[in-house]
């Protein structure tokens, strides 16, 4: 791995890593906040992020203003970047497939089968190269904001067990239900909806019997993405089935960070409980 960033941050550092991905088979970048327990060597329990369509991990690390919350509870933060990247990487014209629009699948179609496997890469090798080469416990918890909050979601109800909690900022609730969605599912998993439902938030839901993570969904009422992310579909899967869900529209607020910075901090403190509980 090589160190390409490092700021001092309330008491703590943000920093930002490069390493050749297995699951990728690419260069793979993501940023890391120590707050500064885990600085001295002390382990912290680690809170994963997300992003949304064309971010790279720059844009939580710049806007979301995590760091002064995740100092005050103690918390690693990590956010990888969207998707491989490179010249060999297949790509879109289009700002919503291909490069900065990964949606935390594993891909099985052509072109993009080869390197598109962040789901892999999110669940799985992030996680061990951050609890091997940091100060960082198994504790894990996972949110994210759009395509990100689709990801945290599905990655969440994929692996049961494997984190504390769960939360969201405007998610793809229902790709398989809406246009951008659809795009993409097609795209990098083929014509079947039956291998869409097996990355669709509201789908997964009633498969979910085992482990009934409650979910926490911050969504913007003036966003104008709302017809893409349909948080009211998420909302009555769970209602069908039981599920725990909260889900807050906020009055005036859009799609942006500053959105998401607004409730930054009780999303954070919302995954610590969870994580130092």
């Amino acid at each position: 791995m090589e160190r390409i960033e490092h700021h001092a941050s309330f008491g703590g550092r943000q920093e930002v890593w490069q390493h050749a991905s297995r699951s990728t088979g690419t260069p793979m970048k993501f940023g890391i906040y120590l707050p500064e327990a885990a600085v001295r060597g002390q382990k912290c329990p680690v809170l994963y992020w997300l992003s949304g369509l064309t971010c790279t991990e720059q844009n939580f690390i710049t806007k979301a203003g995590a760091q002064q919350h995740a100092a005050r509870h103690g918390l690693i933060v990590v956010a990888p970047d969207t998707s491989p990247r490179g010249v060999d990487v297949a790509d879109d014209a289009a700002y919503d497939l291909g490069q900065g629009a990964g949606f935390y699948l594993n891909a099985t179609q052509q072109p993009w089968a080869a390197h598109y496997r962040m789901q892999d890469y999110v669940a799985r090798e992030l996680p061990a190269l951050v609890e091997q080469h940091f100060a960082a416990t198994d504790a894990r918890s996972i949110f994210g904001h759009s395509m990100g909050g689709h990801g945290a979601l599905v990655t969440a109800l994929r692996h049961p067990g494997r984190y504390r909690s769960v939360s969201a900022f405007a998610p793809i609730a229902a790709p398989a239900q809406v246009p951008w969605g659809q795009k993409a599912l097609t795209a990098y998993l083929g014509e079947d909806p039956k291998a869409w439902a097996e990355w669709d938030a509201a789908a997964l839901i009633a498969q979910a019997r085992s482990e009934r993570l409650p979910l926490l969904i911050d969504q913007g009422e003036a966003d104008e993405f709302l017809p893409q992310l349909r948080p009211d579909l998420l909302q009555a899967a769970c209602a069908r089935v039981g599920h725990p869900i909260t889900l807050r529209m906020q009055p005036g607020y859009d799609h942006s960070y500053y959105f998401i910075a607004s409730f930054m901090g009780e999303h954070v403190a919302h995954h610590a409980a969870a994580l130092r509980g």
